[in-house]
């Protein structure tokens, strides 16, 4: 039987609990004529796989990372997830300045993993 690491195991969910996320939070921006009563309950309804996989990620992650690094790897996998799906679904390319400014959240996010 394959052993997945703990590591990996958490961020593989953790990709595909952001997939999930972004589409429920963005994914109704190219229905605008749709009420809004209705996207917020098909965005719950995406939003309810999302949670099937964000939970087990921190469960099964937590321990190999603390509290804090399981949210910074999720909030950079959530930044690189957007990145792709505002390109491909959105069809808004990367401006310079959004690319430098997510740069910079990562530089920051590399020190909650730093130990000295």
């Amino acid at each position: 039987m394959l052993k997945i690491s703990p590591a990996f195991a958490t961020v593989g969910l953790l990709v595909c609990s952001n997939l999930f996320m972004t589409l429920a939070w963005y994914g109704h921006l190219k229905f605008k004529m749709e009420k809004l009563w209705v996207v917020i309950l098909v965005s719950w309804g995406i939003a309810f796989f999302e949670y099937c996989f964000q939970v087990p990620a921190n469960r099964i992650g937590y321990g190999t990372f603390s509290a804090a690094q399981l949210k910074t790897i999720q909030e950079v996998i959530t930044l690189v997830v957007f990145v792709i799906f505002s390109a491909l679904y959105l069809g808004e390319p990367l401006k310079w300045q959004t690319a430098v400014g997510f740069t910079l959240i990562a530089c920051g996010a590399g020190f909650v993993f730093y130990k000295p």
